[in-house]
C-alpha cells in the first residue's frame, strides 16, 4: 500500500509481468493514492518532509490521516513544487512499461475522522486551508499525475482515472462515480450521475458494474454490463472480501450475456472513438442527457423515463431494473428502429416493451450513421479490413469519421482520418465526402447497411453508376446458449431479415449515393 513500491513477493518482475500481459492484449493500470505512509527510511516520505511538500497544521506541523497504508501524509497539490516532486517517481513506473494510473482516496480521505478544516495548502501561491483547497485537490493530483505521465511516456497518451475532481478535470482524467453497492437502485443512479457529469464537460465518465460493495445477483450483472457497455466508461469492479466481479462469476448463462455485450462494444468502437472526437472538439458528452436534444420536451423530464439517455448522437439506451418483466420506455419526436430487429416505430409515443434477461432495450434515431467493424478481442488487435457503416432512413443528419493512432499525440500534426458523411432525407443522398489527414485508414473497404430505404428495382446509384443492392440477415447479438437444454425450446437471436446492403472500395475519395431516384 506505499505509494510507487512493488510488493516483492506478489511481484516480482513487474517489468516482465507488464509486458506479458502486454502480449496477451491487456494493458496495467496501477492504483495511487495520495496519502504517504510516514515512515522514516520509506524515500517518498523522507523526501516529501525535505522539500516540505506535504499539508500541514498552521503552526507548521504535519498533518496525518490514517488511510491504507497506515498513519499519512499528503502531498500538497496544490502547490507547483508539490505536483513537481509527484512527478519525479514515475520515470521507474513508465520504465517498467505502465501507461494507466487510477487516483483513488483523493477527495481527499481519511478514515475514521474528518480531515481538520485549518489544514494549510500553498493554493498556486495564495495560501489557504482545506475549507477551499478540497474541492480542487483531487484534480490537482490528477493533474499532477497526467502531466509526469505524459513526460515520461515520450509523446504517448497516458490513462489517468480519477474517484474525485472538479471543473476542469476532462482535460486530465476519467471519472468515476465511486463506491456503489449491488443494487438496482445503485445501478440507475450512476447511470444518471454519467449522464449529468457529461453535462458538466466530463465526457469519459463511467461506474462500477456489478457495485463495489455487496453481493451482486446473476440478473442484476447481466443487467448492469448490458447498460455499462453503453457506457463511455467500462470496467467491472468489486470491493476486497465480496464476491468476484468478472462475467464467469455468475453462471454459464450471465457469462454469455456479458460476452455479447462486450463483443458489441468492441464491434462499436469506431462509433465510439468518433463520439470521442467530437466530445474531444466541442465537448458534447458521449452518454448524452435527453435534455440536451429534446429540452423542451416535458417527457423527458418525467420520473419514469429519467434513466434514458442517447449514446452518442444515435443511440437510445433504455436502462431497466433487473427484477422487471415489462417497462415502459418514451421516444422523443422523430421515428425510431428497435436496434436489434429494425421495427419501426414513430416518435412522441410511450411503449411497452417485455424484457428478458439478455436484451436490454435498445433503440436507433432515423437519420443515424453509425459505424462498426469486425469483433476483435482487445484494441491492439487489428479487425477485418472492412469498415461497417449502418445508414438508417429519416431526418436529414451528418456524422463525423474519426481514427488515429489511438496512443500518440501525432494528430496534432494532422496524423488523423477524418471523413464526414451525410444523408439527405429529401434528395435520397448518402454523401461520404473526401477524407482529411494524412492517417494510412486499416479498412480498405465500405459495407454501407441501408435500414429503411426503399430502391427502384433494388438498384441503387453510386457516383453516376448502377449498383445492385445486396441483402443479407444480421444480428447484432448472438443466442444464448442452451446449457440446460431439458425441455426447453431452442434459444434464438434477434435477426433483421434481408437487410439491403453494398460494397464499395475504400479509396477515401468523395462517393455519391442515391437510394431512389
Amino acid at each position: 500500500f506505499k505509494v510507487f513500491t512493488w510488493d516483492k513477493e506478489r511481484f516480482p518482475a513487474p517489468q516482465k509481468m507488464i509486458e506479458q500481459l502486454k502480449s496477451n492484449g491487456f494493458h496495467t493500470v496501477v492504483i495511487l493514492d495520495p496519502g504517504v505512509k510516514t515512515e522514516p527510511g520509506y524515500a517518498p516520505f523522507d523526501e516529501g518532509m525535505k522539500e516540505q511538500i506535504f499539508a500541514t497544521y498552521p503552526d507548521g506541523e504535519l498533518y496525518e490521516g490514517e488511510v491504507w497504508p497506515g498513519w499519512s501524509a499528503f502531498p500538497d497539490f496544490t502547490s507547483p513544487d508539490g505536483r513537481a516532486w509527484w512527478g519525479k517517481y514515475f520515470k521507474e513506473l513508465t520504465d517498467v512499461g505502465l501507461e494507466g494510473f487510477w487516483n483513488d482516496m483523493n477527495e481527499p480521505a481519511a478514515w475514521g475522522q474528518h480531515m481538520p478544516e485549518l489544514i494549510e495548502f500553498d493554493y498556486e501561491g495564495e495560501k489557504a486551508t482545506l475549507k477551499k483547497a478540497r474541492n480542487v485537490y483531487g484534480m490537482q493530483m490528477a493533474r499532477a499525475t497526467f502531466e509526469a505521465a505524459k513526460k515520461e511516456l515520450n509523446h504517448k497518451r497516458p490513462f489517468v482515472l480519477t474517484r474525485a475532481g472538479y471543473s476542469g478535470i476532462q482535460r486530465f482524467a476519467a471519472v468515476w462515480t465511486g463506491d456503489n453497492t449491488s443494487s438496482d437502485e445503485h445501478m440507475l443512479a450512476g447511470v444518471r450521475l454519467v449522464n449529468s457529469m457529461g453535462l458538466a464537460g466530463i465526457a469519459n465518465a463511467g461506474y462500477d458494474i456489478g457495485g463495489f460493495a455487496g453481493e451482486c445477483s446473476p440478473e442484476l450483472y447481466a443487467r448492469w454490463i448490458s447498460i455499462g457497455a453503453f457506457s463511455p466508461f467500462f470496467r467491472s469492479h468489486a470491493m476486497i472480501n465480496s464476491r468476484d466481479s468478472e462475467p464467469w462469476s455468475f453462471g454459464e448463462e450471465t457469462e454469455d450475456i456479458s460476452r455479447n455485450f462486450v463483443m458489441l462494444r468492441y464491434q462499436l468502437m469506431p462509433y465510439i472513438y468518433s463520439c470521442f472526437y467530437e466530445a474531444h472538439k466541442n465537448g458534447m458528452p458521449v452518454a448524452r442527457s435527453l435534455a440536451i436534444d429534446y429540452s423542451f420536451d416535458q417527457h423527458i423530464y418525467s420520473n419514469s423515463y429519467q434513466n434514458q439517455y442517447l449514446f452518442g448522437h444515435a443511440i437510445m439506451v433504455c436502462p431497466i431494473a433487473s427484477n422487471k418483466e415489462f417497462a415502459r420506455v418514451y421516444l422523443p419526436a422523430g421515428n425510431w428502429y428497435q436496434m436489434l430487429d429494425d421495427k419501426k416505430f414513430e416518435g412522441l409515443s410511450e411503449e411497452v416493451v417485455e424484457i428478458q434477461k439478455e436484451i436490454l432495450p435498445l433503440f436507433i434515431k432515423a437519420g443515424s450513421i453509425i459505424t462498426m467493424q469486425s469483433t476483435v478481442q482487445h484494441l491492439k488487435e487489428k479487425p477485418d479490413n472492412i469498415l461497417r457503416i449502418h445508414v438508417y432512413a429519416g431526418d436529414d443528419n451528418s456524422f463525423v469519421y474519426y481514427e488515429d493512432d489511438g496512443e500518440t499525440y501525432a494528430y496534432e500534426q494532422g496524423l488523423f482520418y477524418k471523413r464526414e458523411i451525410t444523408l439527405s432525407e429529401q434528395s435520397k443522398e448518402i454523401i461520404f465526402h473526401a477524407k482529411e489527414g494524412s492517417y494510412e485508414t486499416h479498412f480498405k473497404q465500405l459495407k454501407i447497411y441501408l435500414h429503411g430505404f426503399e430502391f427502384t428495382n433494388n438498384q441503387i446509384m453510386v457516383n453516376e453508376k448502377t449498383v445492385d443492392v445486396l441483402h443479407e440477415d444480421i444480428s447484432f447479438l448472438e443466442a444464448l446458449s442452451n446449457f440446460d437444454p431439458y425441455n426447453k425450446p431452442p434459444r434464438t437471436k434477434d435477426i433483421i431479415k434481408d437487410c439491403a446492403y453494398l460494397v464499395i472500395a475504400n479509396d477515401h475519395q468523395l462517393i455519391h449515393i442515391i437510394t431512389n431516384k
